[in-house]
């Protein structure tokens, strides 16, 4: 049995969509995706699986197991698939190309996010007013501006913000950091839309 993963043969047919396997168990696992069954049940928060290999994983979610751990960095993961995407910080790989422009992506959903940008697709969509996202991270931004919520607390001076990226400006005002350089005269400033800003004080109209 062990020399079909070798040979690459699959005898054992799906009667439903004729996806082809090598064993009867992961058929027999293959099927329940027709029938909807799942029999294996986590006993910490109910959810339900169509083989124990699956509910195995889920419950690292309870225990906080994180057994692939990245030989370059150290940092851990309960799956081996995020080990796997994570390298690819590491390695610089990125296999997924827009057809459209040709830019490549480390990830798979960030390709699809990226899509959007020439479809003009906006599926996330605020059920308090109607306005629609291309990205759902967008979105929750967007509804803290109906519930007035400001996860984002700057651990200096306790002041709180609704996103992230207005923290980490924030975060400036303490540490004095000035990222932003400007490549004609140096001058550095923490705000990108400062930056832009005083860019403008160098464009200078040419003369006809």
């Amino acid at each position: 049995m062990h020399m079909k993963t070798h040979n690459g043969e699959k005898p054992y047919d799906c009667n439903q969509c004729g996806k082809a396997f090598a064993y009867p168990s992961f058929l027999k696992y293959h099927k329940r995706t027709h029938t909807g069954e799942k029999p294996f049940e986590c006993n910490q928060c109910g959810k339900a699986f169509a083989s124990h290999t699956y509910l195995h994983r889920h419950k690292r979610i309870h225990t906080g197991e994180k057994p692939y751990e990245c030989n370059q960095c150290g940092k851990a993961f309960a799956w081996h698939t995020h080990l796997h995407r994570h390298k690819r910080i590491h390695t610089g790989e990125k296999p997924y190309e827009c057809n459209q422009c040709g830019k490549a992506f480390a990830y798979h959903n960030t390709l699809q996010n990226h899509k959007r940008t020439h479809t003009g697709e906006k599926p996330y969509e605020c059920n308090q007013c109607g306005k629609a996202f291309a990205h759902h991270n967008t979105l929750q931004e967007h509804e803290r501006s109906h519930t007035g919520e400001k996860p984002y607390e700057c651990n200096q001076c306790g002041k709180a913000f609704a996103r992230h990226s207005t923290l980490q400006k924030h975060k400036r005002t303490h540490t004095g950091e000035k990222p932003y350089d400007n490549n004609q005269c140096g001058k550095a400033f923490a705000d990108r839309s400062n930056l832009k800003m005083h860019e403008r004080t160098h464009i200078v109209e040419k003369p006809y």
